[in-house]
Parts: structure tokens; C-alpha cells; sequence
């Protein structure tokens, strides 16, 4: 652990414990450490201002929580799917440690995580009070979890029309959007929000540990009127999308969505949904930040906001259109890349990091953060020297993996993907943002290539289905697999 910036942080709290008067004979009493909020987003991309992954993104709840934070700029999922990837967020294990690849098993059916605790857990299990709402772990805390959480804020669904608003009939329905309910009241995350706001408000007995999980921007997008009229349909700006950008890949990915629910691009266009689809989308994150901003508000007026850390996460990308393609579960930048940010005492302002960091390196930052005990089980690293000096170099890029055999190594400056096959992608993102020209096939890049590939994984568990998942959900594969 860097006990350097623990130690700092613990210094911050007691100066300001002094500050605010409740004196320095409780610096030494467990509620003088940090308190832990930790806010989950469902399919949040880089569609917000700290990112600048869309121009007219309108997020100013957390764009301010950048400002006052760490933004980690080059930050990436493990799995580019909900469940799978909230198990490794969770569990702190990669999904080639889990067998955890796709929507299936819950975390307290996966083998690999029998004896690994959740971070609400280690917490609790190391003096903390938990609180947890909303989408946390996509299957909830359940069974042998049941204990991982002290009190529930709650788990509601909003509510859907009785018909589809804008879906074509042979959609999916989860794929269907629109401007409802009339009211933010009505929503699940607004009302979640507010719980989370309430407690909030209280004083604990011991250092709290807070999960708050938003469902949106997930679909199907429905919310309030007053979000779409952010945004003005017929002008905002669409992704570059040039056909030409399938030229040069392997066919691995490219018909993904044959097999999921999500519709593919040829049939968002041929439908002519593609602008209000993605209107819905904008809305929906800018719906999101609302309710961010109710519970960072809630903190500021609190007893405890001089003694909280905020982490912040979505658990993967959402692609609109790029590459021809809707949604997730690729190993591309829009499926990998997410919102990471960290806020509070004893970290450093403004600067934004532009080294990779991994959704496995918020679990071993907390503990660190926190001062816990080291835990053996996690294989991300702390992001403490970065939250120190954002130009801290990390050796070791961010590993995204998408079924059984196919990863993304993204450093710095470079993507390597590779699928099960031995097919690559090759992309420069220092003049390649977008990643429109893969390299893999130049020569001149070969060295690149050697040296990222060291870090594909070499030992993959094998993909894991519980049983009660194997009869009633077909396992999604790519024509390559």
C-alpha cells in the first residue's frame, strides 16, 4: 500500500475534523476515517463533458465532480457486458480468473469467487457500516451476499408504457425509447437518489460505505419529456461512421449483434431511428447526471462531507452507430472506455490522468485509500500514485475481455485486439482516436505488436454457466468461436 497518501488523507480528515470543531480527541475513533460513496451507472459511455466524448453532452453534476477530483481519461472496463462486468469490479478478479464472460451466472454462483468478498463486504468485514440501492451487482445482493449489505436504499424498476413508444415491431423491447413518464418522481433512479440523499442526513455509528446503482442511460430509454428538450433533435451531432471503417477487420465482431438482442446498424437505419435513438440516449445521460447531482448535493449539506471519498464508474461503453454497431460487448473503445473519477479528502484537483486504469483497480484503491488491511484475493493495482501525480507512468495497460479467448490491451497510446482466432486489430490513438485504420497488417508495427501482446492473458479460466442459466439463456458466440 502507498501508506503516504493514506496517511494524508487521514491528516485532511483530522485537520478538518479540527476545523469544523468536533475536536481532535475523535481523530482516533473509526469514524475518523474516510467514509466511502460509490455511484454505479448502467451503459454510461464517453458521452459526458469531462470526457468530451460527444460535444453537446449535458452533464454538469458530474462534469463539477471532475473539477474537484481525479478524471481518469483512459479508464476501461474488464468485460464490456453488465453482469460480467460488475462481478470482476466487484470480486476485484479479471474475467479470465472468474469464467465470467457474458449475462448469466450471479456472483455467489461463480466458483472462482466462493471464498472472494465483494468490496461491500471487505468493508464491512473491516468496520464499515454498508448502505447499497439500486444496480449494484446486475443480480443484486442475494444468498450467501444477503449479509454483504446492512441496509437496503432500495431496488425499483421505472415504469414503461403499456406500448411501445418508437420501437419497430420486431425489436427486442427492451429496445424501445421515448419521452416518459411525464414526471422525474415517477422514475426508480429519482426515488433512489432521494433515499440515498435521506441517509445521507443521518450520523453512523461507524465509517459508512454507500453503493448507489443507476439503471440509466441502460435501455430501453424512457425518461421525462424535460430531458429530451435538452437537446435539439434535428441538430446535434451524430458519430462519424464511414463505412469504410470495416475495410481493413477481421470478421470476428462485426455481426455480434446477429446474436443479441440489440438491432444491428443496417436495421436502425433502414428504420430511420437512428437519430432518435440516439437522441434518447443524450437525454437519458443527461437524466443520469440529474440524479447524481441529488446525492453529491446531499453530501455537500452533510455532516459527512468533509470525511467522504466518491468514486464514481460506469461498468462498460455503449456504441451508437460506431463501427456499424448498437450497443455493447466489443473490444473496441466505445464498448471498453468509461467514465472513472475519485473525489475527496486528500485528493488532488483539476488534473486529469491519461494513464490506463481498469474498473479491477477501484477495489485496491479503496482499501488503500482507507487504510485496510491488504487484500490477497485482487489483481488490479491502486490508482494511489495517479491520484497523488496524474503524471505518474503505469506499466501495465488496461486488459478488456469479451468472451471466451478475445481481448483488448489498451495503453497509453495504443489498442491491440486480440480474438480467439489469431486475428488482431492494431490502433494508434495518438492521430487514430476513432480507431478507423487498423495497423495490425503493417510490418512497421510488429514491435508495437510484441510488446502489448505480452500482456494477453495466458491462462484463461474457462467460461462458467450456472445451471440455472444453461436452459433458458443461449450462449452468445461469434462465427469466428
Amino acid at each position: 500500500m502507498n501508506r503516504l497518501v493514506t496517511a494524508g488523507v487521514v491528516a485532511a480528515l483530522s485537520f478538518q475534523l479540527a476545523a469544523t470543531g468536533k475536536g481532535s480527541e475523535q481523530s482516533d475513533k473509526p469514524d475518523s476515517l474516510p467514509n466511502v460513496l460509490m455511484i454505479c451507472i448502467d451503459d454510461l459511455n464517453d458521452w459526458v463533458g469531462f470526457l468530451e466524448g460527444h460535444p453537446e453532452a449535458v452533464t454538469p453534476h458530474m462534469d463539477a465532480l471532475a473539477k474537484r477530483g481525479r478524471n481518469f481519461t483512459n479508464a476501461h472496463c474488464a468485460v464490456p457486458v453488465c453482469s460480467a462486468s460488475r462481478a470482476s469490479m466487484m470480486s476485484g478478479l479479471a474475467a479470465t480468473s472468474t469464467g465470467s464472460y457474458e449475462l448469466g451466472p450471479r456472483y455467489e454462483e461463480l466458483p472462482a469467487l466462493t471464498d472472494v468478498p465483494t468490496i461491500p463486504r471487505y468493508f464491512k468485514d473491516n468496520g464499515y457500516y454498508t448502505l447499497s440501492g439500486g444496480k449494484v451487482l446486475h443480480h443484486g445482493f442475494n444468498g450467501r451476499l444477503a449479509g454483504d449489505i446492512d441496509r437496503s436504499l432500495g431496488r425499483k424498476k421505472s415504469p414503461t408504457p403499456k406500448k411501445p413508444l418508437n420501437r419497430p415491431a420486431n425489436w427486442s423491447k427492451a429496445w424501445d425509447w421515448g419521452a416518459y413518464p411525464k414526471n422525474d418522481a415517477e422514475m426508480a433512479e429519482v426515488q433512489l437518489a432521494q433515499n440515498a440523499a435521506k441517509a445521507l442526513q443521518e450520523d453512523f455509528d461507524k465509517p459508512f460505505f454507500m453503493s448507489v446503482g443507476f439503471f440509466r442511460p441502460h435501455v430501453p430509454l424512457y425518461v421525462p419529456p424535460k430531458w429530451f428538450d435538452l437537446y435539439d433533435a434535428e441538430s446535434f451531432t451524430l458519430p462519424r461512421n464511414p463505412k469504410s471503417d470495416l475495410d481493413d477487420l477481421p470478421k470476428n465482431f462485426l455481426s455480434i449483434n446477429d446474436y443479441a438482442v440489440a438491432p444491428t446498424h443496417a436495421e436502425v437505419v433502414k428504420h430511420g431511428k437512428q437519430r432518435s435513438l440516439t437522441h434518447a440516449y443524450l437525454a437519458s445521460i443527461s437524466f443520469v447526471d440529474h440524479c447524481v447531482g441529488i446525492v453529491l448535493n446531499a453530501l455537500k449539506s452533510s455532516p459527512h462531507a468533509e470525511n467522504t471519498l466518491i468514486v464514481l464508474w460506469s461498468d462498460h461503453g455503449f456504441h451508437l452507430g460506431e463501427k456499424q454497431h448498437w450497443a455493447k460487448r466489443t473490444l473496441w473503445e466505445e464498448s471498453t472506455r468509461v467514465p472513472l473519477l475519485f473525489a475527496g479528502p486528500g485528493i488532488k484537483r483539476e488534473k486529469a490522468c491519461p494513464e490506463p486504469a481498469s474498473l479491477l483497480d477501484i477495489y485496491p484503491t479503496l482499501v488503500d485509500l482507507c487504510n485496510l488491511p491488504e487484500n490477497p484475493h485482487l489483481e488490479g493495482r491502486s490508482l494511489v500514485p495517479q491520484l497523488n501525480d496524474p503524471t505518474t507512468s503505469r506499466d501495465r495497460p488496461a486488459i478488456t475481455s469479451s468472451y471466451f479467448g478475445n481481448h483488448s490491451v489498451r495503453s497509453r497510446d495504443w489498442r491491440l485486439i486480440s480474438y480467439h482466432d489469431g486475428a488482431k486489430e492494431l490502433y494508434d490513438h495518438r492521430t487514430d482516436p476513432d480507431e478507423f485504420d487498423n495497423l495490425a497488417d503493417d510490418p512497421a508495427h510488429q514491435a508495437i505488436i510484441d510488446q502489448l501482446s505480452r500482456w494477453l492473458p495466458k491462462a484463461a479460466t474457462p467460461e462458467f454457466k450456472a445451471k440455472s442459466e444453461r436452459s433458458r439463456v443461449r450462449a452468445i458466440r461469434t462465427p469466428s468461436l
